[in-house]
């Protein structure tokens, strides 16, 4: 079978995004540098073709003003990096100019960044991400392609799923160069990170009940049954739902039953469908979780996991250190007024806290756990006014408060707030294609 000029570009786009699900979310140097390269590549193929060209050139006319304040912000995040005269760092950042003259009287450049490095890949990534928006405004402009994401991402979160629970059920070993050992008593598949598997997992979720919805309506419109697909998916929905269960993660579940809560909502009272088949879906959902798990994992553990704070507000000992993730992000804001003007560096939150505790090996070193204050830390508040200018518009447009995106902006509160998720690669990615494809598309 021959494939499209649409499908052959969007098929390489799937490859991609499958790269960042099997390698732990792309959350490394060396995959955020991969990821740039084939994104780039993709991009750039793209623009060969004169159709997607004159949807990019349309895309960039409409958008130019948060497109330009976006490049300024990465304009920025080079400033962060580059090597500054050491009399010059002092009016910059104090904190790094007095931590460098400690160390040395030889040392006559140092950048703003506590870890240029790491600093670089991030520059990398955020470059990655507006290429990312380019793209999906260039290959994705129907309804059917729509679809057909939505379709890819409940594969992708089945297979995800499949792999994590199966691999849990064996006592979560080593398997070649997936690391399960982290979390033993949790699912995690090919992520690291519990939390991150679980919400990536929710937006795989949104994408299956969002794809059936579709089936649904062209069954009364089109006359098209699609009864197997419809099979299909329903058991997709089923593993990604035991997934995201079996990860434990408090903010993952939490986010799961906000997500159920607004469907129901949405379906009963908003706009009242008759659409009896997916709301039996939506309740299938919660008895698969609440009767058949509650009482297999005991009633206990089945309210545990909707318990967002819970054990964090306890002190934890780890060696020398008695830390909670609260104290955690205490501690990252106390630290924003050495910062609140050009910020760390992207990436450096790690070599902050190792620089201020003498036991830097604690288990919370490498995040803040609360993205919105280590973003704050990052930037300084000159890059986030920039970043911020650059998604203005999206927030002032009506068009952009539809029901997917109500629920991910509660994701994207909750997940400033609480965790680091957000700071992950494929988490960042998930936001984007959702906020992207979520507007009216052509017929």
């Amino acid at each position: 079978m021959q494939l499209s000029k649409n499908k052959k570009y969007q098929y390489l786009f799937f490859f991609i995004l499958s790269l960042y699900a099997l390698f732990n979310g792309g959350n490394s140097n060396l995959l955020i540098q991969v990821n740039f390269i084939l994104i780039s590549l993709l991009f750039l193929y793209c623009l060969r073709n004169k159709n997607y060209f004159l949807h990019f050139k349309n895309f960039f006319l409409k958008n130019k003003l948060s497109i330009s304040f976006y490049l300024f912000f990465i304009l920025y995040l080079i400033f962060q990096i580059i090597p500054l005269p050491i009399e010059y760092l002092q009016i910059f950042s104090s904190f790094k100019y007095d931590y460098v003259t400690k160390l040395s009287d030889d040392i006559f450049f140092s950048s703003i960044s506590l870890q240029p490095s790491n600093s670089y890949f991030q520059i990398l990534n955020f470059t990655s991400l507006l290429i990312l928006i380019f793209i999906l405004n260039m290959i994705f402009y129907t309804k059917r392609h729509k679809e057909r994401i939505y379709l890819f991402l409940s594969i992708i979160g089945f297979l995800c799923s499949l792999f994590a629970v199966v691999i849990y059920l064996n006592g979560n070993p080593d398997f070649l160069i997936f690391q399960n050992s982290y979390y033993k008593n949790s699912s995690t598949g090919f992520f690291i990170n519990r939390t991150v598997f679980a919400i990536f997992l929710l937006f795989c979720l949104i994408a299956s009940l969002e794809f059936l919805k579709g089936l649904d309506r062209k069954k009364v419109i089109r006359n098209q049954d699609n009864f197997f697909l419809k099979i299909y998916v329903r058991l997709f929905i089923i593993f990604i739902t035991l997934g995201v269960i079996t990860s434990f993660s408090r903010i993952g579940n939490f986010l799961l039953l906000i997500t159920i809560i607004f469907y129901l909502i949405n379906e009963l009272f908003i706009i009242k469908s008759n659409n009896k088949s997916f709301r039996n879906i939506i309740l299938l959902i919660i008895f698969f979780d609440i009767l058949i798990l509650g009482i297999y994992f005991g009633s206990s553990q089945l309210f545990d996991r909707f318990y967002l704070l819970k054990d964090d507000l306890i002190t934890t000992t780890s060696s020398e250190l008695n830390l909670s993730r609260v104290e955690i992000i205490k501690f990252s804001l106390s630290e924003l007024s050495n910062f609140k003007f050009f910020g760390y560096g992207t990436g450096s939150f790690k070599t902050l806290f190792m620089i201020n505790f003498d036991n830097p090996n604690y288990f919370y070193a490498n995040h803040s756990h609360s993205d919105i204050i280590e973003f704050i830390g990052e930037f300084g508040f000159i890059g986030l006014t920039l970043l911020i200018a650059s998604l203005i518009k999206f927030f002032l447009n009506k068009e952009s408060y539809t029901f997917i995106n109500l629920i991910l902006m509660s994701y994207l509160i909750i997940i400033l707030s609480f965790d680091f998720a957000l700071h992950i690669p494929l988490i960042q990615i998930s936001f984007i294609i959702f906020f992207t494809i979520n507007k009216n598309y052509s017929v």
